[in-house]
């Protein structure tokens, strides 16, 4: 029998031990390779940063130190630049971030009728969270946007737009859904407001309209300081419909035309997670680490590189690497991803010790109203309670039917037992015409598990082909188990077709 039957691994316990609360300038990137442009499509693409290495020269003196006049113009161009990115939907720098609060904390405290201060550091503070993890930002930055609306009353476009961001950040899609839909009525030729709007689409199931708001969003006329962020957001949208060749394309694209290194490196971190969904290790890896020196505070990147290096076997690196993503940004899903990690090497009291970490972080963002039902269930679901898995995860499905709930819910029905039921739930996460469109190493492998033990030998031994010919490396515990299957199940008979 596979490891991975219908018995829980890891710490055997709930996750929670009570019921949870309800729920610039165009810049061309030097030493950029992009390879193979074939059939007038990007079929591939590598960025690589490294440094030009040439002889060594004389270390320059370093400049003498800035006057006080000096400081105080630097802080304000910065402050201006964080709030024009805050405002606009782009990534900002974290100390930028940090001396923008300040600066609009003062502002509010001594103008609290300013409405567009509010909006601006409600705006901040949801960055700062998506950032840091410090989910205490987010009930912050919600008190500052209510109180903007309060303060201007309709039509206030920041604050909406704002609003829908944070509602996304907590995966409270239907109200994102409400406020993107206000901020968009309020000004639909206002390009910010159509990023989150996808996000909640996506979030809510209805990948059609997500398509919809995107082809608006590329309709419009926009200056090279945001065309990069709106590449991007194309980018993630072709992603998710298994367009993988056009999002790279796109993202490439936005890397090399990024104003600031904060955003550059958000990009070629979002480049680097498509490589990694490809399998390609060393092509994640370089995207990764280039993303990491052009922005030390970018922890999705340390995160990556974990993940990459794992992968090629530089076990201690990889530890190291989401140590240090965690360190700066200490998230339930890293800690989830590490602490399997630990368990796939046998370091058990490890593994312990990071579930436990992740219990106090989900904790702290179900406080702060996060809505953690999908990660929380796919814990329960491979690690504690199964029965407690379906029961979240049937309501996250009733409340939010996104793909990833489809494919969790599955998943959380087949370690249950229930794999009839299981089947349908996979199907809907991996079939195009159904809504699943991603090409998703992890799905593929869920649904070939499942159709192994309905005794569909054929169907399973294509989805687990899928799953290891996509990312064989998709899962230090679930990938081994796919192989280890695929060899119970045999050799592909010669009347069976490729997945598609």
């Amino acid at each position: 029998m596979c490891a991975l039957d219908n018995r829980p691994s890891g710490p055997t316990t709930s996750l929670l031990t009570e019921p949870s609360p309800p729920r610039r300038r165009r810049r061309v990137l030097r030493r950029l390779l992009v390879v193979a442009l074939a059939g007038g499509t990007a079929a591939g693409a590598a960025l690589m940063l490294w440094p030009h290495e040439s002889a060594p020269r004389r270390a320059a003196a370093p400049p003498p130190a800035a006057g006080p006049r000096a400081q105080a113009k630097a802080r304000a161009a910065a402050q201006a630049a964080a709030q024009t990115a805050v405002l606009n939907g782009l990534p900002a720098a974290l100390p930028d971030l940090t001396s923008l609060i300040g600066a609009r904390e003062s502002r509010v405290r001594a103008q609290p009728k300013d409405a567009r201060a509010w909006a601006v550091l409600g705006a901040a503070y949801v960055e700062r969270a998506r950032r840091t993890a410090d989910s205490a930002d987010y009930p912050r930055a919600e008190r500052a946007l209510q109180t903007s609306l309060r303060v201007a009353g309709k039509g206030n476009t920041d604050a909406l737009a704002a609003l829908a961001a944070l509602a996304n950040a907590r995966r409270d899609f239907p109200t994102a859904k409400r406020f993107g839909e206000e901020a968009r009525k309020a000004a639909p030729k206002r390009w910010s407001t159509y990023p989150a709007l996808i996000d909640a689409y996506n979030g809510l199931g209805d990948y059609k309209a997500a398509r919809s708001a995107l082809d608006k969003l590329m309709a419009l006329k926009v200056g090279a300081t945001v065309k990069p962020a709106v590449m991007a957001r194309a980018s993630a949208v072709y992603r998710d419909r298994g367009w993988r060749e056009d999002a790279v394309a796109q993202v490439t694209d936005a890397a090399a035309a990024a104003g600031t290194p904060a955003e550059q490196a958000a990009y070629l971190t979002q480049a680097g997670q498509l490589a990694w969904e490809r399998g390609e290790r060393d092509d994640a890896l370089r995207h990764f680490t280039a993303a990491v020196r052009l922005d030390p505070d970018q922890p999705t990147a340390r995160a990556g590189q974990g993940r990459a290096l794992a992968a090629l076997g530089r076990t201690q690196e990889a530890l190291a690497a989401y140590q240090e993503a965690l360190r700066h940004r200490p998230t339930p899903q890293v800690s989830l991803e590490l602490a399997e990690l630990y368990e796939s090497l046998g370091m058990g009291h490890q593994a312990e010790t990071q579930y436990a970490r992740l219990q106090t972080q989900v904790r702290r963002e179900l406080d702060a109203g996060v809505d953690d039902e999908l990660l929380i269930g796919q814990y329960e679901a491979d690690h504690g309670d199964v029965e407690e898995a379906v029961e979240r995860l049937a309501a996250e499905w009733d409340r939010q039917p996104g793909i990833e709930v489809a494919d969790a819910f599955g998943w959380a029905l087949h370690r249950a037992g229930d794999d009839q039921e299981a089947l349908r739930y996979a199907s809907i996460a991996t079939d195009s015409t159904k809504g699943g469109g991603v090409r998703s190493a992890s799905y593929a492998f869920h649904r070939g598990m499942i159709e192994r033990d309905l005794d569909l030998d054929a169907s399973a031994r294509r989805h687990l082909q899928d799953a290891l010919r996509t990312n064989p490396y998709f899962s230090p515990l679930q990938a081994p188990v796919a192989r280890a299957t695929l060899t119970t199940l045999g050799d592909q008979p010669p009347n069976e077709e490729p997945p598609q």
